[in-house]
């Protein structure tokens, strides 16, 4: 019998020997809009058997999946995690620090926090430096490895949870069909209106140029109130 997505990527985590895995991913690194989602999963596969692993059956990674699918799994890691965090990077500070760098940050910082401490930490695609926790890169590893994956589900659905969010604040942008990533239709408005107070002014999008006879500045959306891009750790 052939076996699912999810037996693939738990196979290959039982294989490195160790009982408790974490992954780490992220999402919105190439959104135009809206904060940068990034997560953290610790698996304990010494307790992840029989009827606790079966709703991990179908994970997979979260560009893979529907978002119904996305919403059924995200509960599922949540359920079979020892432990998830979450960490939310906001389009402010994306644009003093930098995408790749807040990236960094917050997995680094992700990878100390879960408790019990991993015995081995996977990140998907890169190194994190050398003052991060000891980890492994793993090439496309939201397609290999069970944790990596459930971590890609968190960090997608909870940022498409936020991005629903900014539509109801920003209605004119369309957030809640590209939650932010660019397509036609959302260079279009943002040509016509001008940016939004979450959009990434640091990333050079051939929307941001300034049409001659618009005044931009005076029709910008205001900003969303105080700390609503903060939510608390799955």
């Amino acid at each position: 019998m052939a076996l699912s997505t999810g037996q693939k990527l738990l196979r290959f985590d039982r294989k490195l020997g160790a009982r408790l895995v974490a992954g780490t991913d992220e999402a919105g690194r190439g959104s135009l809009a809206g904060p940068l989602v990034v997560a953290g999963v610790l698996l304990d596969y010494g307790c992840l058997r029989d009827h606790k692993v079966r709703p991990l059956a179908l994970l997979n990674d979260s560009k893979q999946c529907a978002p119904e699918r996305r919403e059924e799994l995200f509960r599922a890691v949540v359920g079979c995690a020892e432990q998830v965090v979450v960490r939310v990077i906001p389009h402010g500070q994306i644009d003093r620090n930098g995408l790749h760098r807040s990236n960094l940050a917050a997995m680094r910082e992700i990878l100390r926090l879960l408790s019990p401490p991993a015995e081995v930490c996977l990140v998907d695609g890169f190194r994190l430096g050398p003052t991060a926790p000891e980890h492994r890169a793993v090439v496309d590893g939201d397609e290999k490895s069970a944790a990596i994956a459930a971590a890609s589900i968190v960090a997608k659905v909870t940022r498409d949870r936020l991005m629903h969010r900014m539509d109801a604040l920003f209605p004119h942008y369309g957030f809640a069909s590209h939650v932010g990533y660019i397509t036609p239709a959302h260079s279009a408005i943002v040509r016509q209106r001008g940016p939004s107070r979450i959009h990434r002014r640091s990333f050079q999008a051939l929307c941001y140029l300034r049409p001659q006879s618009d005044d931009w500045e005076a029709r910008v959306d205001p900003a969303p109130p105080s700390g609503l891009l903060d939510v608390p750790a799955a």
